[in-house]
């Protein structure tokens, strides 16, 4: 019983973190704008680490970008080097769908990733597929890219299964 009590204690915790989360009408006022076929566009580097839930770093990586756009339609190329010697390509498919909305499609990406623009900021949404112990597993990821100046971004990512938290990435984007 008493460890029920605890269980429905942590979830009541964590669904009272997850109502005051931020939203992304928050940063519509922030400078500079955030303009994925600008930023994205060219050859960029990015360095991180994902956590898992206890937040123990069990993974670091240094990622070669390469962005290129026609009009409304952009490709990234990401080559992912991991500390442990593997290494990774993900090519996303983008399409800006609005003012400040885009889609993504990856080979890794379940279905098509969401994003929204404000201000300095982008939320994107989807659901990835990972490979744990061989088997594929997906994971519902919310990424928030804050756009620190034209040259810079701070990449957040919180990872879920079953509406609850897994892991966390958090990486640095620079152009070169």
């Amino acid at each position: 019983m008493m460890k029920f009590l605890k269980m429905l204690a942590a979830a009541s915790a964590l669904s009272l973190l997850v109502g005051c989360s931020a939203n992304i009408e928050d940063y519509q006022g922030e400078e500079p704008q955030l303009k994925l076929e600008e930023f994205f566009d060219g050859e960029l580097v990015a360095y991180g680490m994902v956590q898992d839930y206890s937040g123990k770093v069990i993974q670091r990586f240094r990622a070669d970008l390469k962005g290129t756009w026609d009009g409304n339609e952009g490709v990234l190329d990401e080559q992912f080097y991991y500390a442990d010697g593997s290494e990774q390509e993900r090519i996303w498919y983008i399409t800006k769908t609005g003012e400040n909305s885009y889609e993504g499609r990856a080979s890794d990406v379940e279905g098509v990733a969401e994003g929204t623009t404000a201000g300095n900021v982008l939320n994107w949404s989807y659901t990835l597929i990972i490979e744990r112990d061989g088997e594929p597993f997906s994971v519902k990821l919310d990424d928030w890219l804050y756009l620190v100046d034209e040259d810079n971004m701070i990449n957040r990512t919180q990872m879920y299964k079953f509406g609850l938290p897994v892991g966390e990435i958090t990486l640095y984007i620079g152009k070169k």
